[in-house]
């Protein structure tokens, strides 16, 4: 992994890689809001309290990992020279797009409901083949594998714990 390769992945680009990164994320956080606003719609059409607290949890759930995500946006941003508040600003930027993507998850929830299982089997797939093809390697490469590890159950057992509570 560690090693120079001869053959690099993907188009290549001159933009630099927080941006590559902001955009990432921020392009990641669309299906997220749209998760939560389908979940909603489908809450106010099915009318049980139960899909409510589902949603509730989902929407949560969301918030909660949105914290590392905006410092994975703000952090390489404040390295390479901007400042605070600037670099504040891109992780905000990225997770606010979740907030179009609900309401229209939610008002689109009466259209595409018959297909919504095979979109949130796609989005679910898409975002477990980017976390085990890109996200995992990557936090391995600087040889602190115990403690993303760590991380990742604790993020896991979280929200386990909130679907148990909450849904």
């Amino acid at each position: 992994m560690h090693s120079e390769t001869k053959h690099v992945e993907g188009l290549r680009s001159k933009l630099g890689k927080s941006f590559l990164l902001i955009l990432a994320v921020t392009l990641h956080n669309i299906p997220e809001g749209l998760a939560v606003g389908v979940t909603f719609g489908a809450a106010s059409q099915i009318k049980d309290i139960s899909m409510l607290y589902g949603a509730i949890a989902l929407s949560i759930g969301m918030g909660l990992q949105n914290f590392p995500e905006g410092a994975a946006v703000s952090l390489p941003a404040r390295q390479n020279g901007n400042s605070v508040l600037t670099s504040w600003y891109y992780g905000q930027l990225s997770g606010l797009v979740e907030v179009p993507a609900a309401i229209i998850g939610a008002l689109a929830i009466t259209y595409v409901k018959p297909i919504l299982p095979y979109f949130m089997s796609f989005a679910a797939g898409a975002m477990i083949y980017v976390v085990f093809d890109e996200l995992i390697p990557e936090a391995h490469a600087d040889g602190k594998k115990s403690i993303v590890t760590i991380m990742a159950v604790v993020g896991f057992a979280v929200m386990m714990f909130l679907d148990v509570a909450l849904g």
